[in-house]
């Protein structure tokens, strides 16, 4: 077995910078294809895949996935944890802003920041690393700030509480994954159980809400499914669990704070949105963010 890493190395930045790339770009997908497909809908198809996709990957490579080790506690609890923060996701997206939706989501290194210490004590942040973490934070929220004018609604409010609540979701999954037994779990296994869970709720809750099912869909609706699926779901999600298994989830979790401004970046270059110097300030803010949490304690 890989020892766990002290500080990320060249290999899991730029594993973090690959995945928090096609993060940003995965917004975009989700946002153009949300008007043709329903978004729990959409959800329930790209998890599936994933499940397939990982099923099929497991049995080539011979990675067992229902050997008894222990994991079946901790899995099902992160798999509920998961889905349930896809579920705040898709209908926080219905009553909030997506630029409000992502700076309430990137609360989730704060929630591992505070509670996994407690959990796993090597991984407490000192208090530079808590700077670099603010910077970080506050310059997501200068990015996004358009996103806040204006008075705020019931609705909007309701919106914003379900961004908070993914947040804080996504946080404890990986608190989970770090301090129960799949921490010694092949990432593999470890992915199983968060989309195969999610492809069971997902189809549910979107029967539930009434959406309708269809298999028609647009050439390019496919093709941002498919993507979402084999790349998102399944290839990214499969990297970050394998880097939690091996580096610091704290300073893992500080760098995906890169992926609502690249998000931003693929707006303007995809949907000719304008760059602006707050954009560009954000983006220098976090990497100066990024750089202090990952900063090496002085010997």
């Amino acid at each position: 077995m890989r020892e766990r890493k002290e500080h990320l190395d060249a290999l899991a930045v730029s594993l973090l910078l690959a995945c928090c790339l096609f993060w940003g770009l995965q917004q975009i997908l989700i946002k153009t294809t949300v008007p043709e497909v329903p978004p729990l809908w959409q959800a329930a198809l790209r998890f599936v895949g994933a499940t397939a996709l990982l099923w099929g990957w497991c049995a080539w490579r011979g990675i067992p996935l229902f050997a008894s080790d222990g994991t079946l506690g901790g899995g099902l609890l992160a798999g509920l944890l998961f889905a349930s923060e896809f579920t705040c996701i898709y209908l926080g997206l219905r009553d909030t802003a997506a630029s409000r939706l992502t700076v309430f989501l990137y609360t989730s290194p704060f929630v591992v920041a505070l509670l996994l210490p407690r959990v796993t004590p090597s991984e407490r942040l000192r208090p530079l690393q808590w700077i670099g973490l603010g910077i970080a934070f506050a310059a997501v929220a200068v990015a996004f700030s358009e996103g806040f004018a204006g008075h705020s609604t019931p609705r909007q409010l309701r919106g914003d509480a379900l961004a908070l609540a993914a947040g804080v979701l996504w946080g404890l999954t990986t608190i989970v994954i770090r301090g129960s037994k799949l921490a010694t779990a092949s990432a593999e296994k470890t992915l199983f159980y968060q989309v195969a869970v999610t492809a069971a709720v997902a189809p549910l809750l979107s029967l539930a809400l009434g959406e309708t099912w269809s298999l028609h869909y647009s050439a390019y609706a496919w093709v941002s499914i498919a993507l979402q699926t084999a790349i998102g779901a399944f290839a990214s999600y499969l990297a970050w669990m394998w880097m939690l298994r091996h580096y610091p989830a704290t300073q893992l979790s500080s760098f995906t704070f890169l992926a609502p401004l690249f998000a931003l970046l693929f707006g303007v270059a995809l949907l000719g949105e304008k760059l602006t110097p707050q954009l560009l300030t954000a983006l220098v803010a976090v990497a100066a963010g990024i750089v202090l949490v990952n900063r090496k304690k002085a010997r």
